[in-house]
């Protein structure tokens, strides 16, 4: 008799604490060593500029309440001064002179030590901070604005949440970021207010042993009056440390005034026919900043020296062909120059079949020598800076990539093979500062449009876009929402028709994994935690299908294989998992007026957590880029692996349908007659969730107890063909959420066929045995009796600590993960977050297993899934067994 999928032995090794990379020169050394800090710091002192959040709420004198940088980019310039520009709002948010920017973010908390992550919301401590003094700051009002008087208002529509700032860009009418371009003077920023160009060049000199910033500002003829805000004049600051501005023109005659009045330093641009250049010269501590004799050099706008000239060699390694799938791993290039951490969330592919690759710390790397036996994988830098970067897409041979920032488009202006020129593509949709609402996905679409999904986890405010799908037009200037309600969506684009998918994560509200299609503003379902609990603002959308989160507690992007040669699953959808690292295929269902999808697993052979993948358009297989942050179950922290079609014959379903009288389904290769034919062979169950405020969900039988129905199967029966089989079964149900079958047979020439399907039954289709290539068949009414769980002891116990995925957050070795480790936990004392204790016995162990415990380990977050109903009593029996065993260890 099989055993269910999420019963099966998942072959997992655990990740060390403060594991970090080496030398990637084979797949092999991807593998954490006991060295520590390897790389170099998270900001390299030779690039300059970086983005990233930025909290400037509390920071001295300029203590400005909501003084938050969603989308900053962070100028690094000498003397030690460091310059935040907003990109939404075109002002600089803060001026500081000693390091950057506190290691608070996703990517720079982790940069080290993957294990450590940032806190949560826009909570003070939980956000990047200025690492010095505070000399210059702006509140939330527009850097740059039309007329001769600046207004001290944000002209943007708030969000649900007035207080939240990020609301994304201005309305294109007042100002609009451009671009950034490098160059031999460092960042040229290029944007408009009210229709005119501005260009902008920042640098510091020295005045009497004191720091002097310089902004170059390059104005196009302007018909109306122009004000640039310069800084809001604390009240703190008193005399000398008050900030001090002058003006030194450098054509044109006198057209730039400066003013302090009702708290703020600007600068009044009067209206010009030609284009006027000018510098403002800006300092504080008593200083009278003098920009008079002050010009650029003559070289200003050459393109800057190459910052990455080296290319890293890395190679593959080739999985044996023992089935249609193999998983072939490519080295990381972790030994560079730049001593560079290198983290892969995505991989996408240009036409000529060479790779782009981008980093969770903002690096976006070409690639080629894939395909082939991969003894050559040249990895080359191209750009860099990118806030918590995701997922980027390639567009007519064009690289776009998505951060908190927004969509930049990426220029090689001069052909050097190093991107020289950021476009803010696009910044329509809003962004907050918020830890959780992460940049996902982005897509490309049949009409070339991009699709983008948002993390939805807000902690503190709701902002405009929080947890949403959303479609941006072609020229990126206008975006339709698709679906919102999200917790944390990845999405997949079909290149031909355009259809979005997407998957959640199970958590609050979301009772496991869902795959949806996403169409028609609906709502899917999540709400923050600061919102009322389940008073839901719409009705919410199905999904394709459920899938337990026992298979898949973390389902993520999804790619079809139009195009590809991949055998069987060419012109299919699969969808990766991260938290078992895993590739399903799915199986679209479109017999019946609404469509239905089943999944199933592809392979399990990934030794890293999948986020992203791509499709070579040369070699046709699919390439597949993830690392470790969160729990996950895999051996390594990053990698970059190749799914090969080996050519041998594939045994998995292409079809599976619910049906009145049973389950049919089609594989590809003939069946034996003796084993799929045999009822015994085969576990059918089903069950529903219910969707709460609480993390995830049990199990519930359809009479509403606690469970999992197990349903008989009557017979097996073979197609004349002897490639599809139909289960018997018995009181065949809609208003099901979730179905299992399980199956151990084999195909006619003896090749092991076992897998296991998941699906929603929203319709049931009608049987015609004659029809299906069954003959004459008559189906039998009577089923059989459901089978019977076993208990079990230690081994056990350590058996469904893999399968049920306890291991990702828990380790039995002491390493650190997001749960408390297993080793030695058994018979200790254990403290909670409200001060009160308790033993760690089996009445504490069965505690944590069912419904949301309310005792929450100090230092832990609340985010322990319920497995009421999903575990049994042998089973939970079993675990305590295996946990107690771990504390003589």
């Amino acid at each position: 008799m099989p055993v269910p999928r999420f019963l099966e032995l998942r072959l997992v090794l655990p990740a060390l604490l403060g594991a970090t990379l080496v030398l990637a020169a084979s797949p092999a050394s991807a593998a954490a060593p006991a060295t520590q800090n390897p790389w170099a710091d998270f900001v390299e002192p030779g690039f300059p500029m970086f983005s990233s959040v930025l909290d400037a709420r509390s920071v001295g004198s300029y203590s400005i309440a909501n003084n938050l940088t969603p989308r900053g980019l962070v100028l690094q310039l000498k003397e030690g001064v460091w310059v935040c520009f907003d990109l939404d709002l075109l002002r600089v948010s803060a001026v500081w002179t000693g390091g950057a920017v506190s290691p608070s973010s996703m990517a720079q908390s982790s940069y080290q030590h993957w294990d450590v992550k940032s806190g949560y919301g826009e909570r003070p401590g939980s956000l990047p901070v200025p690492l010095g003094r505070v000399w210059m700051a702006n509140g939330i009002y527009p850097g740059w604005q039309v007329g001769s008087v600046p207004n001290q208002t944000d002209p943007r529509a708030p969000g649900p949440d007035v207080e939240e700032v990020g609301r994304g860009g201005l309305p294109p009418e007042l100002g609009k970021f451009d671009a950034v371009r490098l160059t031999r003077f460092g960042a040229r920023l290029e944007y408009s207010v009210g229709g005119v160009g501005v260009r902008e060049r920042m640098s510091v000199l020295r005045q009497q042993g004191k720091p002097v910033l310089v902004r170059w500002l390059e104005v196009a003829p302007s018909e109306r009056p122009l004000v640039l805000v310069l800084s809001r004049q604390s009240a703190q600051l008193k005399g000398a440390d008050a900030v001090a501005a002058a003006v030194g023109e450098s054509d044109g005659g006198q057209v730039a005034s400066l003013t302090e009045k009702d708290g703020l330093l600007y600068l009044t641009v009067a209206p010009h026919t030609e284009t006027v250049n000018f510098r403002v010269g800006l300092a504080s501590g008593g200083i009278r900043p003098d920009v008079g004799g002050l010009a650029l050099p003559d070289d200003v706008n050459d393109p800057p020296e190459l910052l990455w000239p080296q290319t890293v060699t890395t190679r593959g390694e080739l999985a044996p062909p023992r089935s249609a799938y193999v998983v072939d791993e490519i080295g990381l290039p972790l030994e560079n120059p730049w001593r560079r951490n290198v983290r892969p969330a995505d991989i996408q592919f240009m036409p000529d079949g060479s790779a782009v690759a981008i980093t969770l710390d903002g690096d976006v790397w070409r690639i080629t020598g894939l395909g082939g036996d991969l003894s050559k994988v040249r990895w080359k830098r191209f750009a860099s800076g990118f806030n918590e970067s995701l997922s980027l897409a390639v567009r007519h041979g064009e690289i776009f990539v998505f951060d908190r920032g927004g969509i930049w488009r990426l220029q090689d202006m001069t052909g050097r093979g190093e991107a020289d020129r950021y476009e803010l593509f696009c910044n329509v949709f809003a962004q907050s500062s918020d830890t959780r609402e992460f940049p996902s996905v982005i897509k490309v679409g049949p009409d070339g449009s991009f699709v983008v999904a948002k993390g939805g986890e807000a902690e503190s405010r709701l902002g405009k876009h929080n947890g949403t799908v959303i479609r941006v037009s072609p020229d990126g200037r206008k975006i339709e929402v698709l679906g919102w309600g999200f917790r944390q969506p990845f999405i997949g684009v079909n290149p031909e028709t355009g259809m979005v998918t997407s998957s959640d994560q199970e958590g609050h509200y979301v009772p496991a994994t869902p795959l949806y299609i996403v169409s028609g503003d609906q709502f899917h379902g999540f709400l923050s935690p600061f919102q009322p609990k389940e008073q839901y603002p719409a009705p919410i959308a199905e999904p394709l299908t459920w899938i337990p989160h026992t298979v898949s507690p973390s389902g993520i992007s999804q790619v079809w294989l139009t195009g590809s040669r991949m055998g069987p699953l060419s012109g299919t959808l699969v969808m990766l998992s991260y938290s078992f690292p895993e590739l399903f295929r799915v199986m679209e269902n479109h017999r019946e007026a609404r469509p239905q999808a089943a999944v199933v697993s592809i392979t399990r052979d990934f030794r890293f957590p999948p986020l992203s993948a791509g499709m070579d358009p040369v070699d046709g297989q699919l390439y597949v880029a993830g690392f470790k942050i969160f729990g996950t179950a895999s051996e390594r922290i990053a990698g970059v692996a190749r799914v090969r079609y080996t050519g041998l014959a594939s045994v998995l379903p292409k079809e599976v349908v619910p049906m009145d009288s049973g389950i049919l389904m089609r594989f590809d290769v003939p069946l034996s007659p003796i084993t799929a034919g045999n009822p015994a062979n085969y576990v059918v169950e089903r069950w529903n969730y219910k969707r709460t405020w609480l993390y995830g969900s049990p199990h519930y039988r359809l009479d509403g107890s606690v469970g999992q129905d197990g349903m008989g199967v009557g017979g097996a029966y073979l197609s004349k063909d002897g490639k599809s089989v139909f289960l018997a079964v018995a009181d065949m149900k809609t208003g099901v959420m979730q179905m299992h079958v399980g199956w151990s047979i084999s195909a006619r020439d003896g090749e092991e066929v076992k897998n296991d399907t998941y699906f929603t039954p929203y319709v049931l289709s009608h049987f015609q045995a004659e029809q299906e290539g069954f003959g004459d068949l008559a189906v039998p009414a009577k089923a059989a009796a459901a089978p019977v769980q076993a208990a079990g002891g230690v081994a056990e116990g350590s058996r469904l600590a893999q399968a049920f995925g306890c291991v990702a957050c828990h380790s039995p070795d002491g390493s650190l993960r997001v749960g408390p480790t297993w080793k030695g936990l058994y018979g200790q004392t254990v403290t909670f977050v409200d001060g009160t204790t308790q033993v760690a016995d089996g009445t504490y162990i069965r505690g944590h297993l069912g419904r949301h415990p309310t005792k929450i380990v100090h230092g832990y977050v609340p985010e322990m899934p319920d497995y009421t109903g999903i575990v049994n009593d042998g089973q939970v029996r079993a675990l305590i067994a295996y946990i107690k065993s771990l504390a003589a260890r």
